[in-house]
């Protein structure tokens, strides 16, 4: 059985079979960057919201969407059927709750052999936390990485859901089920893939935890050159209250920096790894940055090698010549900012997103592409077995 896509034609994964279990965050995440790269990814969504428009249309685009009750026999007979041509299935439930549905790893992998089975948790498939609840908040705070996150006198500061739910979760899981896919189509053999946001969030702290094994950092918010101590490593308010990031870190751009601020004599900034020096130098700074607007700054480092941008917000990075050059975003025709696909492949470019359509919009497709009549389609429907 095959899963035509008829929404995204190209890309590295094209010809690879995703089906994708109905969940939020992470899950989704990942479905959406395989199905960004090209594979034919088949979302199961739940007969209640059949016809309703996606709450998360970018989460959702490039991929067709089919509704199943997961809690009737006939609706784990209808996901089988999908599972069954399918090279990969993505799956967000707490541990054991696919194995409860009779869709778990065992019964999927001995219908099909080749498989891979990625499960998208916060705590992973074991553990003492395995069945608790939790948030991206939750994760990142036991993986020791919102600890380290805001300024040296206040509170931890919580980084969106950028740590736990995307970086060390879906991104985690898409990065796990194509290496399981190579694995299937050199051995033949499929697996369980078992992403779990705590060790997401924990492997992202490899260049953090090595320098404080070596002894260039310290445990403890704002006192480090990556987490806002250094006064050439942070953001600075200006005139009109928008901000300029700053990250001049090889001496190069330090000196740079020193020079079109006016501050290349100044005996304040002489030393730049002076930690002691650092308070003041941020001091300074900060007013300095203070007397002008944030565009203005923005003019008077255009083309420097400064390491030196303006803080954007999500429309204005839209508009911004570089990502516009590159078409890193698109905006909507009502204004709204939204990625393009990444990374760029040259070989194999991918095709252009897709806006998700309704819930369940593609079940009559795939049901019968899966074999299943108009008279049994409208039996399923009145059970309440699909959409």
């Amino acid at each position: 059985m095959t899963l035509p896509n008829t929404s995204t034609p190209a890309g590295p994964l094209a010809g690879v079979r995703v089906i994708e279990l109905g969940g939020i965050g992470p899950g989704p995440f990942a479905g959406m960057i395989l199905a960004d790269l090209g594979a034919e990814v088949v979302r199961v969504d739940r007969p209640a919201e059949h016809g309703m428009p996606s709450r998360h249309p970018i989460l959702h685009r490039s991929r067709r969407s089919v509704t199943a009750d997961l809690k009737n026999p006939r609706g784990i007979e209808v996901v089988l059927k999908l599972i069954d041509g399918a090279d990969a299935l993505i799956e967000g439930f707490r541990p054991g709750v696919t194995e409860r549905l009779g869709l778990g790893p065992e019964v999927c992998l001995e219908r099909n052999a080749r498989l891979v089975y990625g499960r998208m948790t916060g705590w992973g498939q074991d553990g003492p936390l395995a069945q608790a609840p939790g948030h991206d908040i939750n994760y990142i705070a036991v993986a020791g990485a919102l600890a380290q996150v805001g300024s040296a006198d206040g509170d931890p500061v919580v980084p969106l859901n950028l740590f736990g739910d995307m970086g060390g979760g879906g991104m985690l899981l898409a990065l796990g089920i194509s290496a399981a896919l190579y694995s299937a189509r050199t051995t033949g053999r499929g697996q369980v893939v078992d992403a779990a946001m705590t060790d997401g969030t924990a492997i992202q702290l490899a260049l953090l935890q090595g320098l404080l094994r070596t002894g260039r950092w310290t445990e403890g918010r704002g006192s480090n050159l990556f987490d806002g101590a250094a006064p050439f490593y942070r953001t600075y308010r200006c005139a009109d209250g928008a901000h300029m990031a700053i990250g001049c870190v090889e001496p190069q751009f330090y000196a740079e920096t020193l020079r079109i601020l006016g501050l290349t004599d100044d005996p304040v900034f002489a030393e730049q790894n002076d930690r002691e020096a650092w308070p003041r130098m941020s001091e300074r700074l900060a007013a300095l940055f203070a007397t002008r607007t944030r565009d203005a700054w923005a003019a008077e480092f255009e083309g420097s090698e400064t390491c030196v941008t303006p803080v954007l917000n999500w429309t204005e990075a839209a508009t911004h010549p570089h990502n516009a050059g590159r078409g890193t975003f698109r905006l909507t025709d009502e204004g709204y900012p939204e990625p393009g696909t990444a990374p760029r492949f040259l070989g194999t470019p991918s095709g252009d997103p897709v806006p998700a359509g309704p819930i369940g919009g593609h079940t009559e497709e795939v049901l019968a592409e899966l074999g299943v009549g108009a008279a049994e389609l409208r039996a399923l429907r009145e059970r309440g077995v699909v959409g």
